[in-house]
C-alpha cells in the first residue's frame, strides 16, 4: 500500500498522521471542506469536498490503496443531526467497496469503553461503538486505533488564555500520549501491509490523573498559567441548555471516572513504543 487517502487531515490529530505518512514516503491525498484551511506539505495533495458528497469521496479514493479516517462528533452536534462518524462513514465505506479499496485505518476512542459503566449511557459513545462494528463488517481490511488521552488536549481543550480549566475530580490515571507518537504507529501499521481486522490500544509510557498532568504542564511550559476548577454538576446543569456544555459534561464524567488499564504492550511490540514524555511535550508548548 503506497497511496493513502486521509479524511480529517486538518485537525489536531489528523494532521500529524497525514504529515508522518507523507514524510515516510507514502503518497497522500487529503480531503478538506475548504482548501484555504489546508496545511502545506509538498507531498500532500488536497481535494475539496466532504463525506456528504459521494462524488468527492470517489475522487478522494480512486487511485489510492487505503484511507485513514480521523472522524469525530463535534461538540455542538445533536443526536438527530447528520454525523460524519456515522452517515459519512457509511457513505465512504460503500464507495470504498465499489473501488476495491484495500485497507482502512480509523481513529476511535479508548474511553468509549466507559459506556455502560455505573449506568453511564451517552449516544456519542454508542455511535462510536457502531462505527467500529460498521468497519469490522465492511469486509475491508482495517486497523482501528483506540487512544487514551492525547497530550495535545492540554493545549487545545484545557488551556484557555492564561488559565487551565478543570471540572470535577479525576479519579483514575490516564496514559497520556503525544499525537506525534501515535502518528508514527499509524505509519508503521501501513509499512506492515496489514490484512484482516486489527485493534490497537494507543497509550503512552506514563500515567497521570488530569490534575497531575496539568501540574506537569504548568511546571514546564513557558507561559504562566492559573488553574480554575468548576463543579462537574455546573456543566451538567448548563448542558441542559447549551449543547457544547452537555458534550463537555459527558466527556469529563467519563474521563474522570474511567478506570483505564494499560493495554498498549501489543501495540508497542508491533508498531513502536512512544518516545515523547509529558515533560518534553510541555516544554515545546
Amino acid at each position: 500500500m503506497n497511496k493513502i487517502a486521509v479524511v480529517g487531515a486538518t485537525g489536531m490529530l489528523g494532521w500529524p498522521v497525514a504529515k508522518a505518512l507523507a514524510d515516510a514516503g507514502f503518497g497522500v491525498t487529503a480531503l478538506t471542506r475548504n482548501l484555504k484551511s489546508s496545511r502545506y506539505h509538498p507531498a500532500i495533495n488536497w481535494i475539496e469536498g466532504d463525506l456528504k458528497n459521494p462524488d468527492s469521496i470517489r475522487k478522494l479514493l480512486e487511485g489510492n490503496d487505503a484511507v485513514h479516517l480521523n472522524l469525530s462528533v463535534k461538540q455542538d452536534e445533536r443526536q438527530t443531526d447528520w454525523h460524519a462518524e456515522a452517515h459519512g462513514l457509511e457513505n465512504l465505506l460503500r464507495i470504498a467497496q465499489e473501488v476495491n479499496l484495500k485497507h482502512v485505518s480509523y481513529l476511535s476512542s479508548l474511553i468509549m469503553n466507559y459506556q455502560g459503566v455505573n449506568g453511564f449511557d451517552w449516544w456519542v459513545f454508542r455511535l462510536k461503538q457502531r462505527a467500529v462494528e460498521t468497519i469490522r463488517n465492511s469486509g475491508i481490511s482495517a486497523a482501528v486505533f483506540y487512544p487514551s488521552t492525547f497530550m495535545e488536549t492540554l493545549v487545545h481543550q484545557y488551556k484557555a488564555g492564561p488559565f487551565m480549566l478543570l471540572a470535577g475530580e479525576s479519579k483514575h490515571k490516564q496514559y497520556f500520549i503525544a499525537a506525534e507518537d501515535y502518528a508514527h504507529q499509524v505509519v508503521q501499521s501501513y509499512k506492515l501491509n496489514l490484512s484482516g481486522f486489527h485493534e490497537y490500544a494507543v497509550q503512552g509510557t506514563e500515567a497521570f490523573t488530569t490534575d497531575e498532568a496539568v501540574t506537569i504542564f504548568k511546571q514546564n511550559t513557558a507561559a504562566k498559567l492559573i488553574t480554575l476548577r468548576a463543579p462537574l454538576g455546573l456543566l451538567k446543569f448548563y448542558g441542559r441548555f447549551i449543547q457544547k456544555m452537555n458534550y463537555g459534561y459527558h466527556i469529563l464524567e467519563a474521563l474522570n471516572n474511567y478506570p483505564e488499564k494499560f493495554e498498549g504492550e501489543n501495540t508497542w511490540q508491533q508498531l513502536g513504543k512512544p518516545k515523547i514524555t509529558l515533560e518534553e511535550f510541555s516544554k515545546r508548548n
